[in-house]
């Protein structure tokens, strides 16, 4: 068990974190607010939080398993 691997796969669950409630709120309020001009930008931001969420989990969770069952 390589304990820096899984420290570090630890480091991006934590920063998947708030990216997790970050991502749907900016989604919603975007489309709670359609009549201003910043929709489509707060729209944007969102998604790509959601997205960003998205990846920071998969590595966190592929360095985790790899800390775990690699074994060199």
């Amino acid at each position: 068990m390589n304990k820096t691997l899984l420290s570090k796969g630890l480091k991006y669950l934590t920063g998947a974190l708030p990216l997790l409630f970050i991502g749907p709120s900016l989604i919603y309020n975007a489309f709670m607010n359609k009549h201003t001009n910043w929709h489509y930008l707060v729209l944007g931001i969102g998604i790509v939080a959601c997205i960003g969420a998205m990846w920071l989990i998969f590595l966190g969770l592929k360095t985790i398993v790899n800390g775990i069952f690699n074994d060199k």
